[in-house]
């Protein structure tokens, strides 16, 4: 195989291996929703204006608050995001001794907001003005869900929608 089109498949391989941790393989496509465990790394900081208007810092929350942490990244255009949304907005109201925190990335600020109005959950959303949580989180497509210890470290990443049965024994799991 010679020319474009190698140079295609030797970078995609090259992308592939580069992304992948020890025992973390990469999600499959056509998967509904893929676990990959945290490699006890350091959660990004970052903050965010909520649509509500104060401003979520997951570095003031742990310092704090001390609550473990669900994140989830989310667009306005991401229908599995859409399907999910019930689901965590559920598991927030009976989890509150979790701090549940929607970003959207890869999006459009007016969108965003019009698809917070529109779904109406309780937890705070917020908007990726920066592309700073996209960078630092590095989603393997949308919706992306990250379980963040009161230590600040990523226990788990979901790339996928999730039920609320699924973030239920997932919470008992981590922060049990």
């Amino acid at each position: 195989m010679r020319g474009p089109l190698a140079v295609v498949f030797v970078s995609a391989a090259l992308v592939a291996a580069s992304c992948t941790q020890q025992d973390a393989p990469l999600p499959k496509l056509g998967e509904v929703a893929q676990t990959i465990p945290g490699g006890g790394e350091p959660a990004p900081d970052f903050s965010v204006v909520t649509f509500d208007g104060p401003t979520f810092s997951l570095s003031n929350h742990l310092a704090e608050d001390g609550r473990p942490v669900f994140l989830n990244l989310w667009a306005s255009w991401c229908a599995p995001c859409r399907a999910e949304m019930p689901d965590i907005d559920e598991a927030a109201t009976n989890h509150p001794e979790v701090a549940f925190i929607g970003v959207a990335v890869t999006d459009v600020a007016d969108k965003s907001r019009d698809f917070a109005d529109e779904i109406g959950v309780s937890y705070p959303l917020g908007f990726d003005e920066n592309d700073v949580v996209d960078d630092g989180y590095r989603p393997f497509g949308l919706p992306a869900t990250y379980f963040i210890s009161p230590d600040g470290v990523i226990v788990e990443r979901v790339f996928g929608p999730l039920t609320a049965d699924q973030i239920d024994d997932k919470l008992e799991l981590h922060f049990g």
